[in-house]
């Protein structure tokens, strides 16, 4: 099994707490605090469970500070770097091969 979030017995635990798992990460949240296995471990469970996210921010970071590339959702397959300063050279960076 690639991860025990895909076993029933864990998913059907997980869905039944999830309500109770939120609400403690929030107060512990507004109290300043800190929970960092609790707030780690949900926010793994809501990326593992989403199909897409909205990782256009981190994937902007990483180009404007390392010339990284970054594929768009409408041109799979096209890699893409944009000069975000609109100074400097040239810039060239490597493809993420998977």
């Amino acid at each position: 099994m690639e991860n025990l979030l895909l076993d029933n017995f864990f998913t059907d635990a997980i869905n039944k707490c999830q309500q109770g798992w939120r609400k403690v990460v929030a107060t512990a949240s507004i109290y300043g605090v800190p929970i960092p296995c609790l707030s780690t471990a949900l926010a793994f469970y809501d990326g593992y469970r989403s199909k897409r996210l909205p990782a256009n921010l981190i994937q902007a970071q990483r180009d404007y500070f390392g010339a990284h590339t970054y594929e768009l959702l409408e041109s799979p397959d096209t890699w893409i770097h944009t000069n975000w300063t609109g100074h400097g050279g040239n810039v060239t960076a490597s493809t993420y091969q998977h």
